[in-house]
């Protein structure tokens, strides 16, 4: 629950103890950095029944969802080059390397999506 006032938090006086193993701290410490909340305000907010949203950048996982799908219609293009005018322009080898390349690049992305 947001603060309402500076005299709300006057009011926070009386420490409440809660007995964790330091598995159960580590979580608590991650699921409270990723609401971006301190240790406190996150355990104060979800036993008052709040719930609290991740600060994760939607943004950014738009971004990178875009950057993933111009680099797979790049290798489709890449692949239609290659399939249509063989051995012509930028040497075969060279264009496997940069699909290979592209491919990595996808990957990576997938990945750092799946972690955001």
């Amino acid at each position: 629950m947001p603060r309402s006032g500076t005299a709300e938090t006057r009011e926070r006086n009386r420490p409440l103890r809660v007995v964790v193993s330091p598995s159960e701290r580590a979580r608590i410490e991650a699921q409270a950095a990723a609401a971006g909340l301190s240790v406190s305000a996150y355990l104060r907010n979800v036993g008052l029944g709040y719930q609290p949203r991740s600060v994760v950048d939607l943004d950014a996982v738009e971004r990178l969802a875009k950057v993933n799908a111009d680099l797979g219609r790049l290798g489709g293009l890449l692949k239609l080059w290659l399939t249509d005018t063989p051995g012509r322009g930028v040497p075969v080898a060279d264009i496997r390397d940069l699909l290979g390349q592209i491919k990595d690049t996808q990957e990576d992305l997938r990945h750092a999506v799946t972690r955001l």
